[in-house]
């Protein structure tokens, strides 16, 4: 399934991600990533750094879920899709690593990237959308940002 310009932008914009993943004994693991882009029309690219469980899992089962949200307009999106670990043999790889790179300045070494084949994309909204239909992203970024203390 193709990313949406929509949904790349929110990728673009999402400090962090949160990447579910289970293993071939359905036990789940859910850990944040900060280092991730789009890659091409249809993959979501995840530098491993410090990613043992989500590596293993992935090993064991392919099936994954990641989600990412603008903190402040309270919106964003749930991917699931396959994934698999890419790593320097892989001919996208040197591709893959430079983007990454180029978000962490060097300062996080990575040897392996998690890439995930997009199958399926459904948006993320905060409640208050659905609860308060008159409210717009404008007053839930000030919401937030008062929340928040910022």
């Amino acid at each position: 399934m193709e990313l949406s310009s929509e949904v790349k932008e929110y990728l673009d914009r999402s400090v962090l991600c949160w990447l579910a993943t289970a293993s071939a004994e359905n036990v789940p693991n859910v850990s944040p990533k900060e280092i991730f882009t789009y890659f091409g029309r249809d993959k979501i690219i995840v530098a491993n750094i410090a990613s043992p469980q989500t590596v293993r899992n992935i090993g064991e089962n392919a099936k994954v879920c990641v989600s990412f949200i603008d903190i402040l307009v309270q919106k964003g999106f749930q991917v699931t899709g396959k994934a698999k670990i890419t790593d320097k043999a892989d001919s996208e790889f040197s591709e893959m690593e430079k983007i990454l790179t180029g978000m962490t300045g060097g300062n996080f070494p990575f040897a392996t990237i998690t890439q995930i084949t997009v199958e399926k994309v459904k948006p993320i909204i905060a409640p208050r959308y659905m609860l308060f239909p008159e409210t717009t992203e404008k007053a839930q970024i000030e919401s937030a940002k008062k929340t928040y203390g910022l």
